[in-house]
C-alpha cells in the first residue's frame, strides 16, 4: 500500500521567513508544498509519528551516555492560532519524559525585577530533551512593542539581546526551531465564537483575547519587525499558515523531524558484552 502524500519541498525551506520576507504576503488559507486534502494530511501526520519518536528516542538515550544535543521548539501565535493542538497531536507522540514544556504567562512581580530574560533562561531544555515553549522571549517585543511598555530603543536592545542569547543556546549544542503560526482575524473570530457555542470550550475563552484583536494589525507590524530582526542563520523564523489546523500540524512535525535528524543523534554503544550478558540471562 502507498504511504501517505508527502510534502513537495521540506517546510524548512518553503515556510523560512529569509531576506525579503513579507508577513502580509502570506495566505493563511493557504497550504505551502503541501498538495493534499485534509485526509492526507493526517494521514501523514499518523505516518511520521514512528519516525519522530525514533529520533527523539535515540536524542534521549544519547544523552544518557554524555550526549550535548537538544531541540527547543518556540511556538508563537495570535490567539486561538493552535499552539494547544500542535502540543496534543505533534508532541503527542513522543516519550514524555524526554520533553520539557513550559507555557510563559505575564510576568511575575519577581520576574519583572530581573531582565525579561532571566526566567527564559531557567526554562532551556536539559541535553537531551526537545522543549516546547509555548509563547517566549519574544512576547517581550511583540506584545510590549504594540502596547508601547518599552521604548523602541528598549525593543531594539531586546532584539540583539535574543539574537545573542539563542546564539549561545545554539553554541552549546541546541537546535532552535522558531515558529509563528500564522491565522487570519476572520479566523480567529470564528475560533472564538466556536469556543462560545461549545460549554467543554468556555474554559477556554477569555475576554482579553477579545481586547486585543482591536491591535490586530500592530501585531502583525510587531511579528514583522521580530522576523526582520530576529531570523538568522542558524535561527530562522518559519511562518506557517494556520488556518488549517492539520496543515500546521505536519507542518511543525515536519520542522521538527527534520531538526533531529540533522542533529542525528545515536544509540550509545554498549559498554558490555552482549553474548555474555544474553548467556547469563538465559541461564538466570
Amino acid at each position: 500500500m502507498a504511504g501517505a502524500l508527502r510534502f513537495e519541498q521540506h517546510p524548512s525551506e518553503t515556510l523560512r521567513a529569509g531576506d525579503g520576507f513579507c508577513l502580509s504576503d502570506i495566505d493563511p488559507d493557504s497550504t505551502p508544498g503541501y498538495t493534499g486534502t485534509k485526509d492526507d494530511g493526517k494521514a501523514l501526520l499518523g505516518e511520521m509519528d514512528d519516525e519522530l519518536a525514533d529520533l527523539q528516542e535515540r536524542l534521549f538515550a544519547e544523552s544518557r551516555f554524555g550526549g550535548r544535543k537538544r531541540i527547543l521548539l518556540i511556538l508563537q501565535a495570535m490567539d486561538t492560532a493552535g499552539k494547544g493542538g500542535i502540543v496534543k497531536h505533534v508532541m503527542g507522540a513522543m516519550d514524555p519524559q524526554g520533553v520539557q514544556f513550559k507555557a510563559f504567562k505575564a510576568p511575575t512581580t519577581e520576574e519583572k525585577s530581573y531582565d525579561f530574560l532571566w526566567r527564559i533562561g531557567k526554562e532551556v531544555p536539559a541535553v537531551g530533551m526537545v522543549g516546547v515553549f509555548d509563547r517566549s522571549h519574544y512576547e517581550d517585543v511583540l506584545i510590549h512593542r504594540v502596547h508601547r511598555w518599552a521604548s523602541p530603543e528598549e525593543i531594539k536592545r531586546r532584539y540583539v539581546a535574543i539574537n545573542e542569547f539563542e546564539g549561545r543556546l545554539i553554541e552549546s549544542g541546541t537546535r532552535v526551531v522558531k515558529v509563528m503560526l500564522h491565522i487570519s482575524g476572520e479566523e480567529q473570530k470564528k475560533r472564538l465564537l466556536a469556543r462560545l457555542d461549545n460549554p467543554a470550550k468556555h474554559w477556554k475563552y477569555n475576554r482579553g483575547d477579545l481586547d486585543e484583536r482591536a491591535f490586530w494589525d500592530d501585531y502583525m507590524n510587531a511579528y514583522q519587525a521580530a522576523f526582520d530582526e530576529t531570523s538568522t542563520r542558524d535561527a530562522p523564523w518559519h511562518v506557517i499558515p494556520a488556518n488549517k489546523k492539520w496543515y500546521a500540524r505536519i507542518a511543525v512535525q515536519q520542522l521538527l523531524i527534520g531538526a533531529l535528524a540533522e542533529l542525528n543523534p545515536e544509540w550509545p554503544k554498549a559498554d558490555f558484552d552482549v553474548p555474555t550478558e544474553r548467556e547469563l540471562i538465559l541461564r538466570s
